[in-house]
Formats: structure tokens, sequence, C-alpha cells
């Protein structure tokens, strides 16, 4: 085992690790940017060292500041979080170089899942169901517009590196297809440095469901279940949970089946997601893997007892999975709602600033993850994301009771928060009675002239 581990990475993701390496009895090595100086990671950590200004590209994605802060701390692995670092190959291959444990899969399956194009070129070959696309990325407008013809309207942009909904766009008719193929073109080079993209079949109402794998250098492979993310908007997701609802056991089975299938293709190591569309006749694609551990993994730790992040670590460093397929359990049913300083009265502006009252829910069931304290001053340079609150509970219809009551209890001003939006989220019907798919919030919700999401009068 490990007796020290960097985490490149900040906020809740950060001290969430923090906490797995406590208990294992790991020395935990925080980096942070000027503006993260008084953040709690940096508090919690056993060290700390400041790795640069407060733009992202001058801290957490600065390679050389963090393997410089790595090895001044003479750690023997780097926990990457979730975002910044945490799926980029040739970071792993320099913490490779430098005799530094990467707490993730190797380079060559990160680069290989990264590249959306060529992950569905792999899958297709392992007879994986994808849906039906371009099999490399597509070069011009030309293109573009004889495979919209082949797969018919409508069809969606995708950026071949992408991924948290950046250059994404749907294009339902010739008008607008133009205009979607370069816009995420160039949301593609903005967000990745790589203006690649690839055209699929837009499928219409599906449901997102996620697999949790985890995969030891031994060769075992095994999957945790699965994760509703439908709930989303801008392709951005808002609440998570588990198990699936209207899932036959058949198909759940099947897609776990798959999800190993998946990561065996990519010769996968360590934890990972793999994401699939299902559609309303219950077949099932394939979308993306993602190399790392997801924002919404709580909840797959609530219905299983599985610590997630101490798995990673415990694979990292040489441990066999101690887990057979046939050895995991699931018990009741888990919900998780992001929460962001966003305002949802106006059209989600960020809201950083100081908070000045904090009351954080308890209770049975109730897990809170968050980095935030009173007196703490959200920073405008990251992500939003300063709370997620999951609950655990026998069955959903309880679960939803439980995260009703948790938001009540939530106090975070004077900065505004999406909890409204949970709030009504859960209380419309079409939620309650597990009938979800992506378009949820379109259906449930329209937006006002002020940019706020106002329920619609009628179910859709």
């Amino acid at each position: 085992m490990f007796h020290k581990i960097l985490i490149a990475n900040r906020g809740e993701v950060a001290i969430r690790i923090i906490r797995a390496c406590r208990e294992l009895g790991i020395h935990s090595v925080a980096v942070y940017s000027k503006a993260d100086r008084d953040s709690l990671h940096v508090k919690l950590a056993d060290d700390a060292i400041c790795v640069g200004n407060a733009p992202s590209s001058e801290s957490y994605l600065n390679i050389p500041a963090i393997i410089s802060a790595a090895e001044v701390a003479d750690v023997e692995a780097i926990h990457p979080g979730w975002g910044f670092l945490a799926e980029n190959a040739h970071f792993a291959e320099i913490c490779e170089s430098c005799q530094i444990r990467f707490i993730g899969p190797k380079p060559e399956s990160i680069r290989l899942a990264g590249d959306k194009s060529m992950a569905r070129n792999v899958m297709r070959k392992a007879g994986i169901p994808i849906i039906p696309g371009s099999k490399e990325t597509v070069k011009d407008q030309d293109e573009a517009f004889r495979l919209a013809k082949k797969f018919g309207y409508p069809v969606i942009i995708k950026a071949a590196a992408g991924g948290g909904g950046k250059g994404m766009k749907v294009a339902h008719n010739d008008g607008k297809l133009i205009s979607a193929f370069l816009t995420a073109q160039a949301e593609a080079e903005a967000a990745f440095g790589n203006r690649s993209v690839y055209i699929e079949k837009f499928i219409m109402e599906p449901r997102h469901i996620e697999i949790q794998v985890l995969a030891d250098r031994f060769g075992s492979i095994i999957h945790l279940g699965e994760r509703d993310c439908s709930i989303q908007r801008r392709h951005q997701k808002l609440l998570e949970e588990s198990p699936a609802t209207g899932l036959t056991e058949k198909l759940r089975r099947r897609i776990g089946e798959t999800a190993t299938k998946v990561a065996k293709a990519v010769q996968y190591e360590n934890a990972g997601t793999v994401e699939f569309l299902v559609d309303s006749d219950d077949n099932f694609y394939f979308m993306e893997m993602n190399t790392r551990l997801q924002v919404e993994h709580p909840v797959t730790e609530a219905v299983t007892g599985i610590d997630l992040v101490k798995e990673q670590i415990r694979i990292a460093a040489g441990e066999k999975l101690r887990w057979g397929q046939s050895d995991i359990k699931f018990e009741g049913h888990a919900i998780e709602c992001r929460i962001n300083a966003e305002d949802p009265d106006h059209d989600f502006l960020p809201s950083p600033g100081k908070i000045e009252s904090l009351l954080l829910p308890g209770g049975p069931n109730v897990r809170v993850d968050s980095h935030v304290y009173p007196g703490y001053t959200i920073p405008p340079y990251y992500d939003s994301l300063i709370a997620k609150i999951i609950v655990h509970a026998p069955n959903r219809q309880e679960a939803i009771a439980a995260m009703q009551r948790a938001l009540r209890e939530t106090i975070i001003s004077p900065v505004k928060t999406t909890i409204s939006l949970h709030e009504k989220i859960l209380n419309r019907p079409r939620f309650r009675q597990g009938k979800v798919g992506t378009n949820f919030i379109d259906t449930q919700f329209t937006t006002s002239k002020i940019g706020a999401l106002e329920e619609r009068k009628e179910e859709a």
C-alpha cells in the first residue's frame, strides 16, 4: 500500500480522496491555487503545496507544477479526481516516467476511450451495440450532409475528444446542420484543443444509463450496477439515482455484462464508467467510457456498500479485486442531487461570493459531500458544484421523501443555488412515477423571459 499520495484536484473531490487516504492510513498531500488558499481541502490534507495562480491553466492544469509538487513531497502516487487532468493520457504517461503511480487506468486506455470516434470503432469490432454514426471524424460540411442523409434526422454532432456536454449540437434538418457542425467544431477547439467531431443518429427521448466497473491488473473485471443520469440540462447532469427504474432484470443484466465487455475491449484497469443510451424499445447503445471516478459515484457506494475511492487506491497499489461478480449485492435506493452555485431563476448565472449562512442536512440516510463552510468565498474560476446531497433508503419512494426533507433543511446564503430546482424536479408526477429521460427538463419546464425555469402546468 502507498504511504503518501498527492491529490491533483480541489474542492469536494479532493476532500473525498483525503478522507479515503486517512482511513487507509495514507499521508495526503493537497495542491492548491492562490485562489484556493483558504479552501477546506487545504485545511484537511496532511500537507499542501501551492501550484500557481487562480486560472486552472496556471495551477490545476499545470502539469510541470503538479509533478514538481509530487517530487518535492516525495509521493508514491497521484490521484487526479475528476476533471482537470483526470483523463489526460499525457499526464498519466509523465507520472509513469517519473516513477509515480497514476491512480487510474493506463495511458493507452485513457487515450483509446477518450477519443470518442476511436472508441466507437473498437466497440464495433468487439460486437458492442453502438448508435449508428460515422466511423471516423467528419472532415467537412459535405461529408456532414452525406452522413445526415444516410442516418436520417435528427443527428447529433459530438466532439471526438469531448465530455461534459461541450462540443455537442443537435440538427433536425439541413438548414440547422451546418451551423450545428461549425459551432460544435468551435466549441471542441475551445474546450479540448481539438476541433475533430463525429456524427451520430440522435436517439429521441432516451434514458442515460451508466454502469460502474472495477478492474484490476490481473484481468478481473466486475460491474457495480447502474446509475440513471437522465435528469440533465444542456447535457449536464443534475440528479442521479440507483437503481434505475423501469429496467427489467434481464435488461439490467445485459447492460451490466456489456459494460464489462467494454472494459475488457480497452484493457481497462481501475474504476471507470461505461455510459449507454436506452431507447423506448429497451435497445441500448454504447455512448462513451469515462476513465475516472464520477461525480455521482456516491449513489453506487450507497447501494453496494463499496468505497470506490479506496478500491481505486488498492487497485493502483497492485492489489487484486476482493470480489467476484456474484459477491456484489444491491440494497435499497439512492438519489444524489448536485447543488451548484448558480441562479436557476436567471438562466443559471454563476453565483460566486461569500457564504454567510450555511446549514447542511443530516439525520438518517443522508450524506453530504461538500467543501464549503460559513465564511468561505466561492471563487469565480472553477466549476460551480459546491455540494452533493445523497440519500439512501429501502425503496425509491422513501428515498424521494428523504431527499425532499434534506433539501428543505439546507441553507446556503446569500449565494444562489440550484436547491429550488431540485425541489421542483422531485415534485413532478413524471419523476415520482420514474418516467424520466434526457428530455425531462425540456418537457417538464419552460423558460421565462428572464431565463427562469418554470414548471409546465400540464404533464408532457
